[in-house]
């Protein structure tokens, strides 16, 4: 009569790792552990990069946006002039309201600002441009634009002219002192109309936002230059409102409104502005999470190929073993360590891989782009100017648990079929 014996018990594995190290004459084996093994790795390797990058593409994505643009917009819907018929959407009580604003709880920052669209020109060369009117102090506050690792010039400099993108000056081949000449449609007042107005400012600051749309059409001039530039006559276009936590900026919403107390107004998120996208982009991650699971899955189906091919090969151990008390818990323990001990493996060199690939991803697209022969990676396309990787500890305990569990649920099935082989039909022709 089989005796039972301690589940995982020392013998166990000592037979499992005989097995796993298979004779030459069983090369077969041996080379569909190995396939499962290298299987394995790549699926997890390819699952760990796939989702530090996705989580480095959203974090990078939101960083810039949130590091360049308001958290929450403060803007007014219009008020008819009722003999012009023309509708003014300006603030012009925009001191008191930003005051109002900057009372709420969990507003960090509230700064007026001044918008307009120019024709911006330099050496020959021209280019439209968003200007932000903003006084300096608020500024100094962005920190996407106010990074002096990214930037150039002088930032106190800014009461003496204007800062630009980095794309605006490659654009129109200006840099720090040059002159740059700004042509808005709306312009001077005269008796015959309005014309355009013209005038030229020097290159103070040169930031570098992160984001290719930013760098390229943005420009900052102080406020009360905006203002006289843009006929608003003391009156600001919106209110930019930074917060404390960006990602709840809705529950917000409701406060801001009722502290601008201004007619027909309104405020605009910056999940509002990039909702779309963000929503795309989680489509897509979860897409690819599933993809790359099936891939998962495929790698863990050579495990079974390998047990089934060595449960035939051992049919006659098998049978001695049973026949010397061996349990069929027993045997089952066998083979399942066989199939799991080459799952664990490979992903533990998976995650290695990947977690290499993160960290090092950099100087690895630089190789890729190399060999490419540049422009891999296009900015003006991508928004952004490499290819970023996040390693979180959320993503790898997902992919160390899919790979695992689908190692271990798969190992189960030939594992069974060898406990439950008669001995005597296995040592039948033997």
């Amino acid at each position: 009569m089989a005796r039972r014996t301690v589940p995982f018990a020392r013998f166990e594995w000592m037979i499992a790792w005989r097995y796993l190290r298979a004779k030459r004459a069983e090369g077969g084996v041996s080379v569909m552990t190995w396939i499962s093994l290298i299987g394995i790795t790549l699926a997890v390797f390819a699952l760990i990069a796939t989702l530090a990058v996705r989580s480095g593409f959203r974090t990078e994505f939101v960083d810039t946006i949130l590091g360049a643009n308001a958290h929450v917009t403060v803007y007014s819907g219009g008020v008819e002039d009722a003999e012009t018929g023309i509708v003014d959407r300006s603030l012009p009580d925009y001191t008191a309201m930003a005051e109002r604003v900057r009372e709420v709880d969990g507003v960090t920052r509230v700064a007026p600002l001044v918008k307009g669209q120019v024709m911006a020109t330099a050496n020959g060369r021209n280019t439209g441009l968003e200007v932000f009117g903003i006084a300096q102090a608020d500024l100094e506050t962005i920190p996407r634009i106010a990074d002096p690792e990214t930037a150039r010039g002088d930032i106190d400099s800014f009461a003496e002219g204007i800062a630009i993108g980095s794309g605006v000056a490659r654009e129109l081949n200006v840099g720090l002192g040059d002159q740059v000449r700004l042509i808005s449609p709306d312009g001077v007042k005269t008796a015959f109309g309005t014309s355009p107005r013209v005038k030229a400012y020097d290159v103070v600051y040169i930031f570098t936002a992160g984001r290719y749309d930013i760098d390229r059409t943005r420009a900052y001039m102080p406020f009360e230059e905006a203002q006289l530039y843009f006929n608003r006559d003391d009156a600001a276009d919106e209110l930019e409102v930074m917060v404390e936590d960006p990602e709840e900026v809705d529950g917000i919403v409701p406060s801001v409104l009722r502290a601008a107390e201004g007619p027909n107004t309104y405020a605009w998120t910056w999940q509002d502005a990039s909702g779309g996208f963000l929503r795309a982009l989680e489509i897509e991650d979860n897409v690819m999470f599933v993809i790359l699971s099936v891939l998962v899955l495929i790698a863990a189906m050579n495990i079974v190929s390998g047990l089934i091919m060595l449960v035939k090969n051992k049919g006659r151990d098998i049978g001695i073993l049973r026949t010397m008390g061996l349990t069929e818990g027993a045997v089952l323990r066998i083979f399942f360590i066989c199939g799991a001990f080459t799952g664990v493996i490979g992903t533990v060199m998976g995650v290695v891989l990947g977690c290499l690939f993160a960290i090092y991803i950099d100087p690895i697209f630089s190789f890729v782009n190399y060999v490419a022969g540049g422009g891999v990676w296009d900015p003006s396309v991508r928004g952004i100017y490499a290819l970023p990787a996040e390693l979180q500890l959320g993503d790898v305990i997902s992919a160390v648990a899919l790979s695992l569990g689908l190692s271990f649920v798969v190992t189960i099935f030939p594992a069974r079929r060898a406990a439950r082989m008669n001995p005597v039909e296995a040592l039948r022709y033997e």
